[in-house]
């Protein structure tokens, strides 16, 4: 049973830790060493704009099901028709979850009129404490249009493993107080629920505005 387990935990973070470390060469690789930037796997998806890449070959998003702040049970098509700007996260993270999520609700803002062609989401990646009051409360804090989504341990593993997103509890001696580890790319998907272009952290509010900007422009992945 142990190596099952074992088996298990290796097959959901390899292919995380693969892809962080493919993102991060990436966006740290000087332009002229990069393949050229067509489309990720999941569709023909644009460029990155300025404040953002994409990894050409992997493939990130897909189906999901899961709840808002207000208990409502939403799946990507709930979005349809609409641009949307992810962040995975958990509303106890100290520091870089405040801090991205602060930098996404003032690209919202510095977006104007093109902020209501784009939704903002938040996915926890802890579950166990994450409510939808929890979330509630905490999106409230950064933006009104801010959703906050959450699920049950299955569903936010689901989604976690569709967006390749790396997330992993950080064991201490309170087991009610603890940490996760996490990835902190922020994702903007195309109305067709398609990767646009990822943001890396440290992205400021403008460059991520004129990466939202470029991607409306060339449109949707066809």
């Amino acid at each position: 049973m142990a190596k099952k387990r074992l088996i298990r935990l290796l097959l959901a973070v390899v292919p995380a830790l693969i892809l962080a470390a493919l993102v991060g060469w990436w966006l740290g690789a000087p332009p002229s060493s990069r393949p050229a930037s067509s489309a990720s796997s999941t569709g023909g998806a644009p460029a990155g704009g300025t404040g953002g890449r994409i990894v050409p070959g992997v493939a990130v998003g897909g189906p999901f099901a899961l709840v808002d702040q207000s208990g409502k049970a939403v799946t990507e098509k709930t979005y349809d028709g609409s641009w949307r700007l992810m962040f995975f996260g958990y509303t106890f993270c100290p520091d870089i979850c405040p801090t991205e999520l602060q930098v996404m609700a003032q690209a919202m803002d510095q977006l104007g009129p093109d902020a209501d062609k784009v939704q903002p989401l938040f996915v926890s990646v802890d579950p166990g404490r994450d409510t939808p009051q929890q979330l509630s409360d905490y999106v409230a804090q950064f933006h009104p249009r801010m959703v906050g989504l959450t699920g049950t341990p299955a569903q936010v593993q689901g989604a976690i493993r569709a967006w390749r997103v790396y997330a992993a509890k950080v064991n201490g001696d309170d087991p009610e107080n603890y940490l996760m580890d996490h990835s902190t790319y922020v994702y903007l998907m195309d109305p067709n629920n398609r990767l646009a272009t990822i943001f890396a952290r440290g992205t400021t509010a403008e460059d991520m505005v004129k990466g939202i900007r470029e991607a409306i422009a060339a449109g949707p992945a066809k």
